[in-house]
Parts: C-alpha cells; sequence; structure tokens
C-alpha cells in the first residue's frame, strides 16, 4: 500500500494508540468529515484507503457536514450539554407523540397511526422500511362535516431568539378545500392562558406523496405550535398527514425546490435539469441547474450552477447584480435535523466578474449577456450564463444517504442581500502629505461554463493609478490641540478626545495620553516582585502569630503549679 501514496505524504497515514488520540468514547465512524476518501495522497489509480466493511469505501471522504459521531465528540470535547437553535424534533414514533395534546374546543382529534387505507401508506421517515414502526398524525375528512376542525398542540417552547423555522412534511390526499392552519399560541404575563396568532394556511390540489413546508415565526415569549386541520367544503376520500416536524432558531430558506424522480431525471451523462424560475427579495430572478456528469457507464458527479434570468422586474434593478448570495442546498431529510447532512452551495455574484470572453460583465442584464431559453409552458425567457461546480455531489453518495425518500429530493434555495459586508470603518485622519502611486495589478481567475464543466483560466493585468488626499476624512476639532504621544492616534468618545495607543506583541504605551510604555518583560517582573513580596509578608504574619501563640502558652504552663498549690492551701483551711 506505501507504494500508492505520494512521497513526503506517508505520515497521513501513521497510527496512534490511545494514549496520543482519543475516540472519546465514539465508535469508528466512516462518515466523519475529518476522514481521508479511499483516493488521497495517491499516486496512481490504486486507493491508499480499503475500509474493512466494502460498503463504506465510497462513503469516507465527505466534506459536505459533521457526521452525527463528530457532533457527538464535539459535544463531549467542549462539555456542551444545549443547542444554541435547536428547539424540538419529532416523528411520532412513541405513544406519547412528542408531548403534544390533542385540542379541546375542536370536533375531532388527530389519530396517531402506522398507516392508513385511504392515506399515505407509510410515514416520511422510515419509508415503509421498518416492521412495526413509522408513526405519523393523521387528520381524516372523509366524514366530517364542512368546518369540522381537529387541533395538535405541541409542548411548550422558550425561544432564546425572535426568529424560528418550523419544519414539517404533510401528505394531502383529501378534498382540494381541507386546509391546514398553522397558529402559535404565546403566554406572556398579560395573557397567562395563551394567546393564540395565526402564521399561515396550507392548502392546494392533493398529492399522493409526502410534501416538505416551512413556515417561519417570529417570538420572543414562550409559546406553542398549533396545528389546526379544517374540514372543508365537498367530499373527501382521504385527510391530512403529519410527519417529521422540526422546530429551530434559525431562518427559513426562502425557496423548496422538490424533485420528484430525481435519479430517473437524472439517469444519463449530461443531463440537465432546470428548476423554476424563482425571485429573490429585492426582485432578482434567478434559475438553478443541475448536471448529472460522467459517462453512460458510470455516472459519477452532478453538477449544479446559478444563472439570473429575465424577469418582471430588470429595468428597475441594479446591474451588474452586485454581492447577492445564492445558497443551494440538497436536503438531507433524516428525520432528526441535528443529524443532517445536508450539501451546501454558495455563489456570490462579483459585479467586476467578465464573462468566459471578457467582453462583457457576467452578471449583466440575463437579456444582454444570456441566451434564450423556453420554459415548460413554452413561455421564451433570456438565462445568464452559470457559476458553479461540476463537482458538486457524487451519485453514489446521493444514494447512500437520506437525500432521497421515495425517490424525492429538495432542494433549499435563497438568495440574500450581502452587500453589508463590504462596508469599511470610519477611517481615522490623516496627516500626510498628498501622495500618487502607480501599480500594476496582475489577476488570474477560472470560469466554470455552465453545462459544459470546462474551465477557463483568464489572466487581467491592468494598471491603476492612485491619489490620497491629504485627509481622507475632516478633522475632529475636538483633537485639534489635543496630543497623543509615541505615536498614539486622538478619536472621540462621547464627544470627548481620548487616546488610542499604539500596540505590539511585546510592549505598548498606556495612560491618557500614552505616556508610559509597557512591556511583557515589565508586566513578568512586576509579577514576580508581586509574588515575592506577598510571600515575605505572609511569611511574616506568620512567625509573629506563631511566637506569640508560643509566650501565651508558655505563660499558663509556667502558672499551673501555683495555682494548684493555692487550692490545696485552700481546702486544708476550710477542713479545720
Amino acid at each position: 500500500m506505501w507504494d500508492r501514496i505520494l512521497p513526503g505524504r506517508e505520515g497521513n497515514f501513521n497510527k496512534y494508540n490511545d494514549t496520543r488520540s482519543s475516540s472519546l468514547n465514539v465508535p469508528y465512524d466512516y462518515t466523519s468529515v475529518m476522514h481521508y476518501s479511499k483516493t488521497g495522497f495517491q499516486i496512481g489509480t490504486e486507493p491508499t484507503i480499503v475500509t474493512r466493511i466494502d460498503a463504506f469505501s465510497d462513503v469516507i471522504g465527505q466534506r459536505m457536514d459533521f457526521s452525527n459521531y463528530d457532533l457527538e465528540k464535539l459535544n463531549r470535547l467542549y462539555n456542551c450539554t444545549t443547542f444554541l437553535s435547536f428547539l424540538d424534533t419529532c416523528d411520532f414514533e412513541y405513544n406519547n407523540i412528542c408531548g403534544m395534546i390533542q385540542g379541546t374546543g375542536d370536533n375531532d382529534d388527530w389519530h396517531h397511526v402506522l398507516q392508513v387505507p385511504y392515506g399515505p401508506s407509510t410515514d416520511h421517515s422510515n419509508m415503509g422500511d421498518c416492521k412495526d414502526s413509522g408513526y405519523f398524525m393523521h387528520f381524516d375528512t372523509r366524514t366530517l362535516n364542512t368546518g369540522d376542525k381537529a387541533v395538535l398542540e405541541s409542548r411548550l417552547f422558550y425561544p432564546k431568539r425572535g426568529f424560528q423555522c418550523l419544519e414539517f412534511f404533510y401528505y394531502h390526499n383529501g378534498n382540494e378545500n381541507d386546509k391546514l392552519n398553522i397558529w402559535i399560541r404565546e403566554y406572556t404575563e398579560a395573557s397567562p392562558n395563551g394567546t393564540l396568532e395565526f402564521i399561515t394556511t396550507v392548502n392546494g390540489e392533493p398529492a399522493e406523496y409526502w410534501q416538505l413546508y416551512h413556515v417561519p415565526l417570529s417570538t420572543n415569549n414562550t409559546f406553542r405550535v398549533v396545528f389546526e386541520g379544517v374540514k372543508g367544503n365537498g367530499g373527501s376520500t382521504g385527510g391530512i398527514s403529519v410527519d417529521d416536524i422540526n422546530l429551530s432558531e434559525a431562518r427559513c430558506p426562502q425557496y423548496i425546490w422538490p424533485i420528484r424522480n430525481f435519479t430517473n431525471q437524472l439517469n444519463s451523462a449530461n443531463k440537465e435539469l432546470f428548476s423554476p424560475p424563482y425571485y429573490s427579495k429585492d426582485g432578482y430572478a434567478f434559475q438553478v441547474q443541475l448536471e448529472a456528469g460522467g459517462s453512460a457507464d458510470n455516472l459519477y458527479d452532478l453538477g449544479i450552477y446559478f444563472h439570473l434570468i429575465s424577469g418582471a422586474n430588470d429595468n428597475t434593478l441594479q446591474w451588474p447584480c452586485s454581492l447577492r448570495q445564492a445558497t443551494m442546498t440538497l436536503m438531507d431529510q433524516n428525520p432528526d435535523i441535528r443529524k443532517r447532512m445536508s450539501n451546501l452551495r454558495a455563489i456570490t455574484t462579483d459585479p467586476n466578474r467578465m464573462t468566459t470572453n471578457g467582453t462583457q460583465h457576467h452578471w449583466d442584464k440575463p437579456e444582454i449577456v444570456g441566451s434564450n431559453a423556453t420554459f415548460p409552458n413554452g413561455t421564451q425567457y433570456f438565462r445568464g450564463p452559470g457559476l458553479g461546480t461540476s463537482a458538486y455531489i457524487t451519485h453514489g453518495r446521493v444514494l447512500s444517504g437520506d437525500y432521497l425518500k421515495g425517490g424525492d429530493a429538495f432542494m433549499l434555495l435563497s438568495v440574500d442581500d450581502v452587500t453589508y459586508l463590504n462596508t469599511t470603518q470610519p477611517i481615522p485622519p490623516s496627516t500626510a502629505q498628498p501622495t500618487t502611486a502607480t501599480g500594476t495589478t496582475t489577476t488570474t481567475g477560472t470560469t466554470t461554463t455552465a453545462g459544459t464543466g470546462t474551465r477557463t483560466t483568464t489572466t487581467t493585468t491592468t494598471t491603476t493609478t492612485t491619489t490620497e488626499s491629504s485627509a481622507t476624512t475632516p478633522p475632529q476639532s475636538s483633537c485639534v490641540g489635543y496630543v497623543c504621544e509615541n505615536d498614539g492616534i486622538c478619536t472621540l468618545e462621547h464627544n470627548e478626545p481620548v487616546c488610542r495607543c499604539k500596540v505590539t506583541q511585546d510592549w505598548w504605551f498606556v495612560g491618557d495620553k500614552c505616556q508610559t510604555k509597557v512591556s511583557s518583560q515589565d508586566t513578568l517582573v512586576i509579577a514576580v516582585s508581586a509574588s515575592v513580596t506577598i510571600f515575605v509578608v505572609m511569611l511574616i504574619v506568620t512567625l509573629v502569630t506563631v511566637y506569640c501563640l508560643k509566650r501565651k502558652h508558655q505563660k499558663q504552663v509556667n502558672g499551673l503549679p501555683l495555682h494548684m498549690e493555692t487550692l490545696q492551701t485552700v481546702s486544708i483551711v476550710f477542713k479545720y
């Protein structure tokens, strides 16, 4: 095996016993984000790591997220017992239904079931793979009257942040007018019994499969989540089911791209799949592209690319599109959100990025830099050039995890304005003379062309001339005449001048005007001197205390015989 490893990289394969490396009493983890892949540091084509269990050969080396055991090790190592953003997860596998309670003012109940002949045949958690397990909650609307309700309330939650995201899977095969309402019941000092606040309604055409739904919440008060099923107008042959609920103090993704029969849609090389059109919060239209890579006999990598497309707001938007971050996540459908290893890719639009030929801005208006495309309904539009990676995730890893359930996958998509990250702190006033500098900058970039997986490396040389003014900001009048010594800088705090003193690793200045220099050596001497002084003082106190106690004890010992003799004399006198 050693002849397969790159020279000089053998140290990465050293073995250590438990005196140097601890597993923290956690089993060996093939899915750890720290594990090398089977091709790590290889010379040729033969693997450098062979797993003892063949099935894990293509599992090792994932870089998507922490594994369950990774998180367990971290929690044990740092003694973490609570979660910052996690509130609850529920797959309904136990009879206590996660502490939920049935409503009292409704007409019917939610039923805890394994399957229903007139609804889903399996739950979403296990998809029928585990015998005698796979429970979910079902609201049967077949025999109810219009307006009849069933209410299910969660346990109490105590938020630390002001925003939450409720995620759940639901199965709707009743009448199209049947509804699932989401409420929260908030508890405050003014409303100790709770006040209901309506959040949203989940409705739409019935579908014979599990669907994913996110509900943004916003509360700082103790609260419960309330699921209210409502029978709509018209006959029903089923109802509404709910499973795999997760509640976290995090932002919900803006969009869910459900991909039905995922593997069948990407079952051939160079097969492309485009998302429906979506809009960012500030109005940019976009699409996400998935592409199957590899050969027809060996589908390996799956590529992902982000595209801006022509939309209704193009004439009112800023172009090129600047500093919008697109987040594209293939969701791990593990029922417990804490155990997921979702695969995320983020793209940020750089307004200075050029197209492959270097003649146009990559993120300019799609009508200018894009190509003609057609939606499935026949509508034509412009699709701008894509940016992403041809190696987003392998087909083998998609099939080995919980990314697919019932053959379906979910892409979570968001586009956020991150312009605020480009802001800088105010520059202190400068007294330097104007200077002019000329420099040459050489930039090398790699561009990935969507749909082909090809990359073009371009080198651009730019000569710039920069003139610095004598003061980048107006002088602060309160600092005029206020001198800071030793290169200190005057600044204002609450409209009062203060000095910011110069600091290095080994020495620094202190004082109102940075007049005193202090070094690490000075601090060490002071600390040692103080320790010695304290020791000497304590020693003197101890010696004086011992001396005084000894003198007092000696006086008591010397006076004892005289005292006894006096008592004997007194006794004789009284006797006679």
